[in-house]
């Protein structure tokens, strides 16, 4: 028998912050824009847990928070969940007991990086998220296209100081691109807000015209797709639990 997918057209989407500083009205329209105009942005976060993530014990304390709040937005009528960090904290485990699209940070952005160049550049916060982010390429199978791992060396808490951010998110741009020859920039952390164009201008002007991708666009863009096309997690990957 044919399955027959239905595309869903009014979507309620959730943008689930996984530690406790919230994302502000403001971010969450810079993160929403490109969203189509009849889905709907709801903004939420976790009700405990770290107020960023900066390590592995970081996003390990949040989990639990992000498991139980993707339940109870899937049985309050959420079609699809961002999980708002670049290290997919929990997402595995809520999509095991959910049936709506769950994605990160991670997993979009850099998917749709492969698909602009060859060669991939990140660029995070700290040298703590350093392993974090190399244990995600890996398990993702992404290593022979990742080609630079780089950080600010700026707390998530401190990324709204844009005029520190950019010339910072500039200077290992450049280096990626001249000793590491990458062709498209991640920028590795979803508080990276409304930078990417900034950052991109600037490195045209300098002769290289490369993409600087922005994580959480990305992900909330393959959320409402999956959810549009009525597509979920396989339970062949992700087994249902009792």
């Amino acid at each position: 028998m044919q399955i027959e997918r239905r595309r869903v057209d009014m979507l309620k989407i959730m943008c689930l912050d996984p530690v406790t500083m919230a994302a502000t009205k403001e971010e969450g329209e810079y993160m929403g824009k490109f969203l189509s105009k009849d889905t709907e942005l709801v903004l939420d976060v976790i009700d405990d847990g770290p107020y960023t993530i900066q390590c592995e014990y970081d996003e390990a304390m949040s989990q639990p928070h992000v498991i139980e709040s993707c339940i109870k937005a899937e049985k309050n009528g959420i079609d699809g969940i961002f999980v708002n960090c670049f290290g997919d904290p929990g997402v595995r485990a809520a999509r095991e007991v959910t049936g709506i699209p769950i994605f990160g940070g991670f997993e979009p952005v850099m998917l749709t990086a492969m698909g602009v160049a060859d060669r991939v550049a990140i660029i995070t916060v700290l040298d703590s998220v350093m392993p974090l982010i190399s244990n995600n390429i890996m398990k993702a199978g992404f290593s022979d296209r990742v080609v630079s791992l780089r950080n600010v060396g700026i707390p998530v808490a401190d990324l709204s100081d844009k005029d520190k951010l950019v010339p910072a998110l500039v200077s290992q741009a450049e280096a990626a691109i001249r000793e590491n020859r990458a062709e498209v920039i991640v920028l590795g952390c979803t508080a990276m807000i409304d930078v990417a164009e900034t950052t991109e201008q600037i490195l045209k002007k300098k002769g290289y015209d490369i993409p600087v991708l922005e994580p959480a666009q990305t992900a909330l863009k393959y959320v409402e797709m999956y959810a549009q096309m009525g597509i979920s997690h396989s339970r062949l990957t992700y087994g249902a639990v009792n």
